[in-house]
């Protein structure tokens, strides 16, 4: 009985005494590791603590630190932020800062993008562009010269006059180009789109239609001219007639007087409106 209890007694010591063992080697553990770490993270991380956020991340995230005061705190996140580059390594994937001139960029040696003052050049950040470059101030980059481009003169226009193509001898004659590509503020200006140079002809009588201004005076002079012969003609004869005639023959007489005086003085206007359209540049 003695020795049973003994023996019993003897299998008690040594159960409590490896449990006892297995407990000190899961603490020796977890004081490598890191003190309060957890394994039961939120927000991607694999571990963490209280005092400095993420310590791990889950696979495929990427480590940031961000700076909260005057201490840092570990974070997970699918992609870097702006201001840094992503780097995959076995055992950890960590996003690093650019260079201090740099806002976005690709790897430590290729920047996308340049912070104020800074033109983007082959990756590179620069306060000026080299020669032959210049600063294009929109998108903050150096660029091309671009100068001006200009079409072929077009063909001389024929020799004219106040607007007329006859009645003179010694006239001008115009050509003109387009603008294909307008200048960089460092380019060449564009030179001239037109041209004029003075022109000799062999002296030719306008027709009825391109009449100058002396030939339509003429015209207008001598179609007054007649229209006072009729109306003194008219008066004369209207004495001697008026004896003769009916007072419904002398009322027609008037009417068709008045329907002539009418015709004349529309042709009086339009030759004055196309003497003022052929005189309008």
């Amino acid at each position: 009985m003695h020795l049973r209890l003994i023996s019993c007694f003897f299998i008690i010591l040594n159960f409590m005494e490896y449990i006892g063992s297995q407990n000190a080697s899961r603490g020796r553990r977890q004081r490598r590791m890191h003190p309060n770490v957890s394994q039961g993270c939120q927000g991607g991380c694999a571990t963490c603590s209280d005092y400095n956020g993420c310590l791990s991340c889950k696979p495929r995230l990427f480590f940031v630190l961000e700076r909260i005061g005057m201490k840092q705190i570990g974070v997970c996140l699918s992609s870097c932020p702006s201001g840094y580059y992503g780097t995959r390594y076995p055992d950890i994937n960590k996003c690093t800062k650019c260079k201090v001139d740099c806002d976005t960029c690709f790897n430590k040696n290729f920047c996308t993008k340049c912070k104020s003052g800074f033109y983007l050049h082959l990756g590179k950040c620069l306060d000026s562009c080299p020669e032959g470059l210049e600063a294009n101030n929109h998108t903050m980059e150096c660029v091309s010269i671009v100068h001006c481009e200009a079409s072929e003169w077009s063909p001389w226009s024929p020799c004219m006059k106040k607007g007329k193509t006859c009645g003179f001898k010694r006239g001008t004659e115009t050509r003109v180009r387009d603008i294909l590509q307008h200048p960089s503020a460092k380019g060449n200006l564009c030179p001239p789109t037109s041209e004029t140079r003075t022109c000799i002809v062999q002296r030719k009588k306008c027709s009825k239609g391109e009449r100058g201004k002396k030939g339509r005076e003429r015209k207008r002079k001598k179609l007054n001219k007649e229209e006072r012969k009729e109306t003194s003609s008219s008066s004369d004869s209207k004495g001697l007639e008026s004896s003769s005639e009916t007072p419904d023959q002398q009322e027609n007489k008037e009417r068709q007087q008045q329907q002539k005086r009418r015709a004349r003085d529309k042709q009086q206007k339009s030759s004055i409106a196309l003497y003022w359209e052929l005189e309008s540049p």
